[in-house]
């Protein structure tokens, strides 16, 4: 259902109340999760924000880390939230300096992941933030870049899960412990 702020009169009860869904974006066939509302309302941006930290309250966590690009957005506000600096995981050749890159297969190709090579140090504890997990294949780019570096994976969080497509049973498989505020059926 589409987000309507003109036609709300109380506040949405949950994170999932503020996403817009746009039917056949980018092509026929496919609902597309929209954040953008989630992002421009002042209390669902809060709202995401505190439930994405709250697992983590009282687990030493020394930064966070954001997919490119609407990871940067949640990441950036987790990261103050939490006190901690925040490492941005970049599309291929958007990072200036030295980088670590990470391929890793798409449904209609592939992609590259790149870190600066000095964002994380040995031992250091990461956060991964994304907005959507869908087939899990961004989110594990990041995790091995991560991991090459000496990072630790506290955890990977995110606002929707897109179940059907597989990626939580992806990261969990590698280890990884997933938190997800919301869940939509489909792609």
């Amino acid at each position: 259902m589409p987000h309507d702020t003109t036609s709300r009169t109380s506040p949405a009860g949950s994170v999932r109340d503020y996403i817009r869904t746009i039917p056949d974006f980018p092509h026929a066939g496919i609902q597309f999760r929209d954040v953008t509302t989630l992002f421009a309302d002042p209390r669902g941006f809060r709202m995401a924000v505190d439930q994405m930290v709250h697992p983590y309250a009282g687990t030493r966590i020394d930064k966070v880390a954001g997919l490119e690009a609407r990871g940067f957005i949640m990441g950036g506000a987790i990261a103050h939230q939490l006190a901690v600096g925040f490492v941005p995981i970049r599309k291929a050749g958007k990072l200036p300096g030295a980088v670590l890159s990470e391929r890793y297969t798409l449904e209609y190709g592939e992609a590259e992941m790149q870190i600066h090579d000095d964002a994380i140090q040995p031992g250091e504890r990461i956060l991964l933030v994304d907005d959507l997990l869908a087939t899990g294949g961004t989110a594990e780019a990041g995790i091995r870049l991560i991991e090459r570096l000496g990072g630790e994976i506290a955890g990977c969080t995110f606002i929707i899960d897109l179940p059907d497509l597989g990626g939580r049973k992806r990261l969990e498989k590698l280890g990884m412990s997933v938190d997800a505020l919301c869940a939509f059926e489909g792609e």
